[in-house]
């Protein structure tokens, strides 16, 4: 297994790798989730579709350094903090996730920070 670490998506604040590389035939990268951090400034403040947006930028960021793209993504696990943001989200993740990949997504209580999305993801390298 290897660990996968870049400047391009948040730090972990907690006891988690950024993403994690199952070194077999085939590979996979599996991502922790993101929410909605700018690595160089912080949290995005802004609402649904600019959150769900940086999140997505940070799975991307992330596949990428893993030596694959958002195209071999297979599944993705989404969380909102309101389901009433659920159109709004999914008019965002479509324009990242165009391979319709499999996804659960469902309304939690609470995100880390106070955020409205997270989005976590694997992908085939």
């Amino acid at each position: 297994m290897k660990t996968v670490s870049t400047d391009k998506a948040p730090a972990a604040i907690g006891p988690y790798s950024q993403a994690k590389i199952a070194d077999n035939n085939p590979k996979f990268v599996f991502t922790s989730g993101q929410i909605p951090v700018d690595p160089a400034t912080g949290i995005i403040p802004d609402g649904i579709e600019e959150q769900t947006r940086q999140a997505c930028e940070n799975v991307k960021a992330l596949i990428e350094e893993s030596g694959s793209d958002m195209s071999k993504v297979i599944k993705t696990v989404c969380f909102l903090s309101d389901i009433a943001n659920f159109g709004a989200f999914n008019k965002v993740y479509a324009t990242y996730f165009t391979s319709s990949p499999a996804r659960s997504c469902v309304a939690v209580k609470d995100i880390p920070k106070g955020c409205l999305v997270e989005i976590e993801a694997i992908a085939l390298i």
